[in-house]
């Protein structure tokens, strides 16, 4: 058994490579790429802030590599392997990666490095050179060097993001070039100038807006020195270690094995890891909520619809489980607020959440309190506040459980050792439990592997409806808030979690049927 787990953790590898690669391919080739919601995800922001968080994004996935390189990026940092220098980790959960080095001037064989430039260049090579033998900043000195860390950061990106800002408008005003000359396949499909199609052309200085290409790319050459000015402390900073490392080192800053770093959720301003690590116990608790009512009430209804096949049970459950299972859960759930949880109507149940706004200040278990006022407890509470969430999502399971009991149920009732069992005078009780049901314990497991992802998914519109805060309401905040970097999280979560779904099934398989073996 422990051979064939191993070999199915294993083939689960090409899966999830498979979705999360679908998953990154649609977003990165929507128009803009993965960087294209950043400002719609951040809304009104300081300057400052937005220049970083687009740094972070050029950093992790180099939004001008092609697009499967930039997916080899993004696995490289949720893989539990980890190549090259060491991430650091602040206090927030944010990983920090060693501090990418600024582009080369752009088209050099047109205007050639000054001085200062060059200078420049040659002295943050050296500084990078040194700083792999920087000694790490003593622990009574980690808060102090970690604030310098932030402030040279501030100043790095802002110095940068002015090089780039300056590396824009010199493309643009180079693309215009190109079409006064008639140079094709200067623009991207982003809109950026490739500055190697130019360079392979001999620059005309009579052209009617030379002289504003040939300023803008001085004041290229001046914020490229700048950058790289700001760059080295802030190399240096990092290479002193002012936070805690990621993970733990097989070979210095080689290779090491860490937990997976699933990004910042700019929409949140928040790690993906601590937004997912809140969401997901949540949606499962409702799930497994859920599912032991979807069986306690679908598998005793199809033994018995089995049983009585044909009579009036049979006709009646069985109506009745499609009915429930025809009913859109959406519809279901207005309606459940509307009437159920509405308090001009029966005002039975809270409308959202998972807890009443005092429920920290209650007892675990329902109990009175000194004055003798009843008090339900933290526990009844949430059972309260989840109840029409869980019918919600439980009644649609019915239909396909309770159908499939019944029809494995039917199969082995024809089998020759019923006849044999009837033929010695066991009882039909002991007949359907201890025959006939153990036999059809393997469909039901089966049925397990559709209906668990079904359920996981239908907890979205759930979620969404009832302000339950699980893994649905997350995912679509991150889609309604185009916050990409979430997206790419909640999929790899999701898909891990009904992949070992699949595996699960198969370990229950052999622990219901004695002769299925995976030795």
């Amino acid at each position: 058994m422990l051979a064939y787990i191993i070999r199915r953790l294993l083939l689960m590898i090409p899966t999830l490579l498979g979705i999360t690669l679908l998953v990154f391919l649609l977003l990165a080739l929507a128009p803009g790429g993965i960087g294209a919601g950043l400002t719609a995800s951040t809304g009104q922001v300081e300057g400052s802030k937005l220049a970083l968080q687009q740094a972070y994004l050029e950093d992790r996935y180099g939004l001008k590599d092609p697009v499967l390189v930039q997916y080899g990026r993004w696995l490289g940092r949720i893989s539990p392997i980890k190549f090259g220098v060491r991430d650091q980790v602040t206090p927030a959960g944010e990983y920090k990666s060693r501090p990418r080095d600024i582009d080369d001037l752009p088209l050099a064989a047109w205007f050639p490095p000054s001085a200062d430039a060059t200078k420049a260049r040659a002295e943050t090579n050296a500084a990078i050179a040194q700083s792999k033998s920087v000694t790490p900043v003593a622990d009574a000195d980690r808060e102090q060097a970690q604030r310098q860390y932030r402030r040279l950061e501030t100043e790095y990106v802002a110095a940068r993001a002015t090089y780039k800002a300056l590396v824009k408008k010199l493309g643009d005003e180079l693309i215009e070039y190109a079409k006064e000359k008639e140079i094709r396949g200067v623009r991207t499909t982003q809109g950026d100038c490739r500055f190697d199609v130019l360079a392979r052309e001999t620059p005309d200085r009579g052209a009617p807006n030379w002289k504003t290409i040939e300023s803008l790319a001085g004041d290229v050459d001046a914020a490229y020195t700048r950058a790289l000015a700001a760059y080295r402390p802030f190399e240096a900073a990092f290479a002193a270690v002012p936070f805690p490392e990621a993970g733990v080192a097989i070979i210095p800053n080689v290779v090491s094995v860490g937990s997976p770093d699933l990004g910042v959720a700019f929409s949140k301003g928040r790690p993906a890891s601590d937004l997912i690590g809140s969401a997901l116990p949540v949606t499962i608790l409702i799930n497994l909520i859920a599912f032991p009512i979807i069986y306690l009430v679908a598998v005793p209804s199809g033994v018995l619809a089995a049983a009585r096949r044909g009579k009036l049970f049979d006709i009646v459950s069985g109506g009745l489980f499609v009915a429930l299972w025809s009913v859109p859960v959406v519809w279901a759930g207005v309606l459940a607020i509307g009437y159920l949880a509405n308090n001009q109507f029966l005002g039975w149940f809270p409308v959202a959440g998972l807890h009443d706004s005092a429920a920290d200040a209650m007892t675990f278990l329902p109990s009175f309190r000194d004055d003798g006022t009843w008090e339900r407890g933290y526990l009844l509470d949430l059972l309260w506040h989840v109840a029409l969430p869980v019918a919600c999502l439980v009644y649609g399971g019915f239909a396909i459980l309770a159908k499939q009991t019944r029809a494995a149920m039917l199969d082995n009732y024809s089998a020759d050792y019923v006849r044999t069992a009837r033929a010695k005078g066991v009882d039909r009780t002991t007949v359907a439990v201890r025959h006939v049901f153990r036999n059809s314990l393997l469909p039901l497991i089966t049925v397990f592997v559709t209906v668990f992802p079904a359920t996981l998914a239908g907890s979205v519109v759930i979620e969404r409806i009832f302000s339950v805060p699980g893994m649905g309401s997350l995912l679509l905040e991150a889609i309604t808030n185009r916050d990409r970097e979430l997206v790419l999280a909640n999929t790899f979560m999701v898909a891990c979690v009904n992949l070992f779904a699949l595996l699960l099934a198969d370990i229950l398989y052999a622990a219901a049927d004695p002769r299925v073996s995976y030795e």
